[in-house]
Formats: structure tokens, C-alpha cells, sequence
């Protein structure tokens, strides 16, 4: 079967490697001149299905409050005339009750944890490297408050069977060493063995490069227009250099995906949360994070990357805007600074934005749609990294006929439908 691929992020690369290895043709339509040049560039560096959370919450109202008015602020929201915004931030809101964030989490979870293990398998079948490190993620708590709020999803983690364990002080400084140099800040932390980190832009690349040698053909620079689509299925995609037919359709076009399937009827309730990013060398590596720190007050993420410090955080409600605002940069500066502020040169950092998929139950939408040959792998959020292998192996086991190894209850389109 043919199969045309929508997006050279993480999620498309992954998709059409696993599809090939199936046996299926695939075209990859991509409108950068290479893989992984917006969401999937630049990210935390984290593997991470521990972690793996929606924003909606109990209590997030009161929380969104705390951090808006930060100096550091985690989240900002600029008011503006989008409905979008508002219809998604009113179904976030809907989602903010125990029941609905035990459910959505759950889901996540077992996504994140098939993913990580295909990623796992994929590692051991390819010997493909991308700076990869499997050494767990701390959460890191500055506050007794903090400590004792995480009881919450620790239970859910137990209800899950994910490896977890709450550690002192003194066992957060065993597990990151440089965290003896400030060791005041630190009032306990959550140890998740499990996850995972490495360069997501460079997995892309080479895992395109292992793609490409089982035949994926990759178009860059190939704008998509649009969908032609006649009795219920899809017949073509609109392109700048003309029309591009296949058997089947995947759309990974991530915060694009939904003004491409709205004139189909498709409304996929999915919205840009802005992102960023710094990334500086090691001066000391006895400084530097021995794997992901997430700072829990500030909600960044510190990461050794081989020779390098990726610090990834902040959430940003502005639209498609990728403006580089100094003040985000500077909240990013101060996480390192303050946690590891011997590791690396911040004189020498380089600073990334991207928009990342966001549903509003936190989940990814994957699968079928009414249309029989149209598929969709996007609405990832913060977790595209986290979710991509298996994300692809669900996908083309679809495509292939089978079904996936993983529940697909509410992970599909069908969710919002009901």
C-alpha cells in the first residue's frame, strides 16, 4: 500500500519508518528542507512516560494564577481575539476534575510506556544513537507543599505499575551529585528509573536516514495546500508542486493539523503552546546534570545531552507567534544558573522556540477517521519525543491491518466525537 505521510517531525519520521518497515511505499511530505526543523528541533531532551501528565488537573485554576504572576512565570497567556483560545482553554478547564485526570492520565501513561519500549527495541534492532542517556528523570521539589502534592500522582503512577520512588534531600543529591553545591533549594524529589533522555533532532535525523534505506522517498519543500477528498475518502494532497496520490493519508502536521482537516469537517480541538529552549556547553561536567532534572516550581527541564545542557520549559498562549521573547529566556537562564550554575556557559547558549500540539485533555489523537483512508498521528503536546516510536508502531499496525498492542480506547478522534 501507498502511503503519503504528512510532517517530518518526530511523529511523520517515526510513522514512515515503522510503515516501511511493514512493507508499505511511503512518500514523506515535508515543508522544511529537512526533518525535525520546528517542534521536534529543540525540545527538553526527555523520554519521559514518568512524567507524562495532562495540564488539566485538579486545581489547576488556582495554580495557573500562581504562575502567572511569577517573576518566572511558567505560563503566559496573551489575551487575544482567537476563539480557538477560548473554546480550548474552556474544554482544558472541563477536564479539570479528578475523574477526568486520572482517565487522561492513564492514557498517556500507557502510550508513553509502549513508546519507550519500542524506542528500546529500536535501539537494539538499528544500534541507532542520538546522545541517548538512560539514567531516569528527578523531579525536583523546592517546597515541603510541593512534596506532599506529588502523593497524588504517585498513586497513580502505583495504580499504573510505572517505577517511582519518593526520595530525601540527601537521595536526590546521590541521584545528581551537582545538587550538593545548593543543596538548600532541594526538599525532596521523585525518582523515576525508567525514563529516558536524548537529542530528539538528531534521533529524527538518523532514523530518517534508516528510513530512507528501506525506500521512503522524503519531498522537502513541499507546501501542503489541502486535501482533495470525494465519497468519503481521501483521493490526493494539494502541494505547491502539484497533487500527491496514495492508498492512505497520515496527517503528523502537528499545531497545523487542524486549518488543513477543517474544510474535510474535522475539527480537531488542538492548539500551539509555545515552548523554549536553551542549549549551552559543558564547562564542568561535575556541574551539569547526570541525566533530566524538571525543576517542579518552574516546570523546566534541565538535560545533559552529550557535551551539552538542553533547559526546556515555560508554556506560552500566543497563537502560531515563534518570536524569541527575552523575558522566557531569562526564566530559562535562571533555573540553570541557579541549579547548576558551574556546568555550563550560558554566555554561549542558544535560544529555540516551538510550538507544540496541544489537546486539551492532554492526550495525542491517533488512528482512523470518517474518511476510510485518512489517519492521524498528532496532538502530542509536550510528549511528541516521549510518544514518537510508539506512536509509530500503533499506526502502521493499522495501516497494516492489525491491531496495536496498546488499548486505543480514547487515545482516537472518537473521544471528542462522544
Amino acid at each position: 500500500m501507498k502511503v503519503i505521510v504528512l510532517g517530518a517531525g518526530v511523529i511523520g519520521v517515526s510513522c514512515a519508518y515503522f510503515l516501511a518497515r511493514e512493507g508499505h511505499e511511503v512518500v514523506v511530505l515535508e515543508r522544511r528542507e529537512g526533518v525535525a526543523l520546528e517542534t521536534s528541533f529543540a525540545n527538553a531532551g526527555e523520554v519521559s512516560p514518568g512524567y507524562s501528565a495532562p495540564w488539566a488537573s485538579p486545581g489547576l485554576r488556582a495554580k495557573a494564577l500562581k504562575w502567572m504572576l511569577m517573576r518566572h512565570r511558567p505560563l503566559v497567556v496573551w489575551p487575544r481575539p482567537d476563539p480557538a483560545l477560548w473554546l480550548w482553554m474552556a474544554q482544558l478547564l472541563d477536564n479539570c476534575t479528578a475523574p477526568a485526570y486520572a482517565r487522561n492520565k492513564g492514557r498517556m501513561l500507557g502510550l508513553a510506556e509502549y513508546s519507550r519500549d519500542c524506542l528500546r527495541a529500536l535501539r537494539e534492532e538499528t544500534g541507532i544513537t542520538y546522545d541517548e542517556r538512560t539514567r531516569g528523570t528527578l523531579q525536583m521539589f523546592r517546597t515541603a507543599r510541593q512534596v506532599d502534592d506529588a502523593l497524588a500522582d504517585m498513586a497513580v503512577l502505583e495504580q499504573f505499575g510505572v517505577p517511582h520512588t519518593a526520595l530525601d534531600p540527601d537521595a536526590c543529591i546521590a541521584r545528581e551529585p551537582a545538587l550538593a553545591r545548593v543543596r538548600e533549594k532541594v526538599a525532596g524529589g521523585l525518582w523515576l528509573p525508567g525514563d529516558e533522555t536524548g537529542d530528539c533532532h538528531l534521533f529524527t535525523r538518523r532514523l530518517a536516514e534508516l528510513a530512507a534505506g528501506l525506500g521512503v522517498e522524503f519531498r522537502h519543500g513541499a507546501v501542503v495546500r489541502g486535501l482533495l477528498h470525494e465519497r468519503g475518502r481521501v483521493r490526493g494532497v494539494v502541494t505547491g508542486a502539484g497533487r500527491v496520490c496514495g492508498d492512505a493519508y497520515l496527517v503528523a502536521l502537528g499545531s497545523h493539523s487542524p486549518a488543513l482537516l477543517k474544510p474535510l469537517g474535522l475539527d480537531l480541538p488542538i492548539y500551539p503552546v509555545k515552548g523554549y529552549s536553551l542549549t549551552l556547553p559543558i564547562t564542568d561536567p561535575a556541574g551539569a546534570p547526570e541525566s533530566t532534572v524538571m525543576d517542579e516550581t518552574y516546570k523546566v527541564a534541565v538535560t545533559r545531552l552529550g557535551d551539552r545542557i538542553r533547559v526546556g520549559g515555560t508554556a506560552e498562549l500566543a497563537g502560531f507567534s515563534l518570536a524569541l521573547r527575552p523575558a522566557r529566556r531569562r526564566a530559562l537562564e535562571h533555573v540553570v544558573r541557579d541549579l547548576f550554575g558551574q556546568g555550563g556557559d550560558l554566555d554561549q547558549a542558544t535560544f529555540w522556540t516551538g510550538l507544540r500540539p496541544m489537546t486539551p485533555d492532554g492526550t495525542p489523537i491517533l488512528g482512523p477517521t470518517p474518511y476510510a483512508n485518512l489517519y492521524l498521528g498528532t496532538g502530542h503536546g509536550t510528549l511528541g519525543w516521549t510518544m514518537a516510536a510508539g506512536t509509530g508502531r500503533v499506526l502502521a499496525d493499522l495501516l497494516s491491518g492489525r491491531a496495536p498492542e496498546i488499548d486505543m480506547e480514547g487515545l482516537t478522534l472518537a473521544r471528542y466525537a462522544a
